[in-house]
């Protein structure tokens, strides 16, 4: 398993959230561990693309906040509000 192998994390730590992003950076994938099997996430952005770390070094450990600041599509590390455009998504 990735996690295991390449980050070297256990994924089976419950209550641990893992998230991925693809080339693009406009979507995440998050993985979590629920005890009886895994939950995969999914979100895309309709605003713009993600700063995401590209290798394990740059990997990060996401507090409570920042990562509901990843989920509103700001960057956690330096979260600043986007106006979205309805008109562009739909």
């Amino acid at each position: 398993m990735v996690i295991g192998d390449k980050y070297k994390q256990n994924p089976f730590e419950k209550g641990t959230l893992f998230l991925f992003c693809g080339k693009r950076s406009d979507r995440c994938k998050g993985l979590l561990w629920m005890g009886t099997g895994f939950l995969l996430l999914y979100k895309r952005f309709e605003d713009g693309r993600m700063s995401w770390p590209r290798n394990t070094e740059q990997a990060a450990e996401l507090t409570e906040e920042q990562y509901r600041y990843l989920m509103l599509g700001l960057n956690p590390l330096d979260p600043r509000i986007k106006d979205v455009d309805p008109s562009k998504i739909c």
